[in-house]
């Protein structure tokens, strides 16, 4: 072999030996992260949802990547504290539980702090949730996003006559405005600014839609849609399937759709129920939500633990770099989004631990270059689990095989276990067992 064969052959065995995520980072893609508020698997199309059309999140499953076993939190606060921090939030304490906050110390550790370490311009719209914004007007900025427009959760209005604080100021001018619109605008302007700057953009889009609004005025309700009655669950979902398609269309004509990595999930399960309108006595009236799925009838488990309430879409989607029309069964669960996104902007593993693994591998066909994820976890209050694809283990001793039994129906006792199910109950009970108190570097 001479001089050049061999250099040749080095050449490729290194080529093979990095990852190819590596590959796709050169030139730091742009990111815009969706997060949609109150939307199962069951209500997606491209999951066989057949009750609500969604044709432009359809349309980024088709030219992309569609996970079948992404997990979320049973509820919204928990899935963005683990979201935002890459850890499970019982890892932080009370602080990780109090509803509406957010841990002190995780203040600088956050996905937003780590773009903007990998030279990123960070920015956040829509629904926050981490703390009260008229308490603290600049705690975005403090996690690590250079600009944000949140609505005042439990503050006023998300949709109508929403309650907007943008970059640290009430908005006074958004009275006649659609709270969707604005988000979706906000960052569009922002990305459009950032990428006439030259510098790559991170765009955080925890949607409001498609939560239903909630009695937050102490003299009166918050406004209405129309006819006297605020939106369905079916209307949230056809706007927040414009909103998705409204901001993708933005990125085509600004030209950088081929450099921009797409990421939409969803924070928890469908909700069982929605406020629609007021009764004659006042109270706020919310019908059941149901959906179909699959030729099944799927009611709404936001709030369980259950696959209704915890299985959540994920697609990802960048054109030339993530192969259309793909199915994967890799586990992803909330704290995976941040080291993954960290991998994808060039940036080595920090000190830092985090329960999250990256899914980055997976993404650019190498999965065996993961570290396995064989479980995740699933926690709400003082109720909590682990499950494998086929396999769930509840802290309080309960046994169900998931995959036989996807609605946990049948029970199976820890005593009267055999062969595979006894191996996998005991390897789930020594995770359970792991999983208590704080990180440890």
């Amino acid at each position: 072999m001479n001089f050049i064969d061999a250099a040749r052959c080095f050449v490729t065995g290194i080529a093979l030996f990095i990852p190819a995520c590596l590959f796709a980072t050169e030139s730091k893609p742009n990111i815009l992260l969706i997060l949609a508020d109150d939307v199962g698997s069951d209500a997606i199309g491209c999951y066989g949802g057949r009750s609500y059309p969604t044709p432009h999140i359809d349309a980024l499953a088709k030219g992309g990547m569609k996970f079948n076993h992404a997990y979320a939190m049973p509820v919204c606060h928990p899935t963005r504290v683990c979201l935002m921090t890459g850890r499970y939030p019982f890892r932080f304490g009370k602080a990780g539980s109090k509803w509406g906050d957010f841990p002190r110390d995780a203040e600088g550790i956050t996905i937003g702090n780590r773009m903007q370490q990998a030279g990123y311009a960070t920015a956040v719209a829509g629904k926050w949730q981490l703390c009260m914004m008229k308490n603290d007007k600049q705690h975005p900025r403090r996690v690590g996003f250079d600009e944000w427009c949140l609505f005042g959760w439990h503050e006023g209005g998300r949709y109508h006559h929403p309650l907007i604080y943008q970059n640290g100021s009430l908005r006074d001018d958004a009275s006649s405005l659609y709270g969707p619109e604005v988000y979706a605008d906000f960052l569009i302007d922002f990305m459009k600014r950032s990428h006439a700057a030259g510098k790559p953009f991170f765009a955080y889009y925890p949607m409001a839609l498609c939560h239903d609004v909630t009695d937050d005025l102490k003299d009166e309700h918050v406004a209405y849609y129309k006819y006297g009655r605020w939106m369905t669950y079916g209307e949230m979902i056809a706007s927040m399937d414009d909103m998705v398609g409204k901001v993708v269309a933005s990125l085509n004509e600004m030209g950088v759709r081929d450099n921009t990595l797409i990421i939409f999930t969803t924070d928890n399960g469908t909700p069982a129920a929605s406020y629609l309108t007021v009764s004659k006595n006042g109270k706020m009236v919310r019908p059941k939500v149901v959906s179909v799925q699959n030729g099944k009838i799927v009611p709404g488990g936001k709030g369980k633990l259950d696959d209704t309430g915890t299985r959540v879409p994920l697609i990802v989607n960048w054109p030339g770099h993530i192969k259309g029309g793909t199915d994967v069964d890799d586990m992803v669960d909330m704290s995976d989004y941040l080291p993954t996104v960290a991998e994808i902007a060039g940036l080595k593993a920090a000190d830092v631990p985090r329960d999250g693994i990256s899914f980055a591998p997976v993404l650019f066909g190498q999965p065996d270059q993961r570290k396995t994820r064989e479980w995740i976890y699933i926690g709400l209050k003082n109720k909590s689990c682990v499950r494998s694809p086929d396999w769930k283990l509840y802290r309080d001793g309960r046994f169900y095989n998931v995959e036989q039994d996807p609605g946990e129906k049948s029970l199976l006792k820890a005593d009267q276990l055999t062969g595979n199910a006894k191996q996998n109950h005991a390897e789930l009970t020594k995770v359970l067992s792991e999983l208590q108190g704080p990180l440890k570097p």
